[in-house]
């Protein structure tokens, strides 16, 4: 039985950064949970990160990226780094299926377990099942409703893959770095 889950969108936008997820899980053919808690705030608020994938794999990595960012004095794009060499080395960790969406108020970067530290062009970063629709309306909102705030982008972004995608929902939970 194949868990799917997840919408996480990162748009960095004038000068600010929000990131937030839906809250769906979905088990097979029926929704498990519709208020998972997919976004985290590390270093006092001044990273927001976001996971998508197996949850026991993605708490994992967040606690492995939570070390990285400890031992690296908060720098997100040594951490991140890091991260993805180890998480590509590491046997154990080579088997984890999750993704991470990072941000501080100055970066974007998402995490693979392939080794990537991808800084998208667009600053708009998606991953999970909704991604592709969500990345598409935030870029069309960054395009055409510049005057909105990286937070009203996020949101309204999410809710038009939630809208689409069966497997995410209007349950949202965004959060700036600080």
């Amino acid at each position: 039985m194949k868990i799917r889950s997840t919408t996480v969108l990162g748009v960095r936008h004038n000068g600010e950064v929000a990131l937030g997820a839906d809250g769906q899980a979905t088990m097979d053919k029926h929704v498990a949970k519709s208020n998972v808690r997919k976004v985290r705030k590390l270093q006092d608020g001044k990273v927001v990160t976001g996971f998508a994938g197996s949850t026991a794999d993605a708490f994992m990595l967040l606690d492995k990226f939570e070390e990285k960012l400890n031992g690296y004095g908060g720098n997100l794009r040594r951490a991140a780094i890091e991260l993805a060499k180890e998480w590509r080395k590491d046997q154990y960790l080579r088997k984890l299926e999750a993704m991470m969406v990072v941000a501080d108020k100055d970066e974007l970067l998402i995490i693979a377990g392939s080794g990537d530290v991808l800084e998208p062009d667009s600053e708009v970063a998606a991953i999970g099942s909704g991604a592709m629709y969500a990345q598409a309306a935030a870029l069309a909102l960054k395009k055409h409703a510049p005057h909105l705030t990286a937070r009203q982008m996020v949101e309204d972004a999410l809710h038009i893959a939630a809208d689409i995608c069966i497997y995410t929902n209007h349950n949202l939970m965004i959060e700036q770095p600080i």
